[in-house]
């Protein structure tokens, strides 16, 4: 892992992505990683691995604040967020297994095909305030794969997986928007707390980063949580989607230049 310099623009660029990836993370539900993980690597010159291994650490404080923020509103599925939990917790640890034995042209195309997934994802569902997640054996044994999936990625990728969970229990479970978007950070915590466990091991964690970015982060996501429950639900997706685009192009554009060189 290569250290980066601990000047002024490292320092501004990390408090400048948390308070980004925290506003994001409370308004859409996610952790936070979809802004952490292209951000570090084009502000910062992280590689893909190392900006996956950061980005997961961040999200610990990122995703707390944001389900406390949910919970106040009564907007957090207990129960399902801890069966995503149980199998997310196993998913991470397979993924930041396979995140060192992939190649940074991989990783970077990864990413790129997992957001235009997503942008094609936010199209499809149509949210709804009123849908409540009704549990029988068979939704909470889907939870559970469901959490697998998501761990995986967490762990590759370098995102908590809301941004996988909340679409899923929208779309498959027809959860309301609020209560996917809470009980996806719920699931986030322990999920991001294993998959860093993996990265610190394997040495893919910048922690002096992690802690600004997660520490800027917590001053913004109550209020990204606030917005949430102001703005109609089709608008943010279609407003979310649009930032995911940049972000996609972006990193297309990276992976494209690293491949001739």
């Amino acid at each position: 892992m290569t250290r980066r310099p601990r000047d002024a623009r490292f320092i501004l660029s990390c408090l400048g992505v948390g308070l980004l990836a925290g506003l994001l993370s409370g308004l859409f539900g996610v952790g936070g990683g979809t802004v952490i993980v292209p951000f570090l690597v084009l502000l910062l010159g992280f590689d893909q691995r190392l900006a996956a291994g950061t980005s997961l650490a961040a999200i610990v404080p990122i995703a707390t604040v944001g389900v406390i923020s949910y919970a106040m509103h009564g907007s957090v599925a207990w129960i399902a967020a801890l069966l995503l939990a149980a199998g997310a917790v196993v998913g991470a640890q397979i993924g930041t297994w396979l995140l060192p034995r992939l190649s940074i042209t991989v990783l970077r195309w990864s990413f790129v095909a997992f957001l235009v997934a997503v942008i094609i994802s936010l199209f499809l569902v149509i949210p709804s305030r009123d849908a409540e997640l009704v549990l029988t054996w068979f939704t909470g044994a889907a939870l559970v794969v469901l959490g697998v999936a998501t761990g995986v990625v967490s762990g590759l990728i370098g995102v908590g997986g809301g941004i996988i969970v909340v679409p899923a229990l929208m779309v498959l479970f027809g959860t309301s928007d609020l209560v996917a978007k809470g009980t996806s950070l719920l699931m986030m915590i322990p999920t991001a707390i294993s998959g860093t466990f993996g990265n610190v091991r394997r040495r893919n964690v910048d922690l002096v980063a992690a802690a600004l970015v997660g520490g800027a982060a917590c001053t913004t996501t109550a209020l990204g949580a606030w917005l949430a429950t102001l703005v109609d639900p089709f608008l943010g997706n279609v407003l979310f989607a649009a930032f995911l685009v940049v972000i996609a192009v972006q990193m297309a554009l990276r992976a494209l230049r690293g491949r001739r060189r």
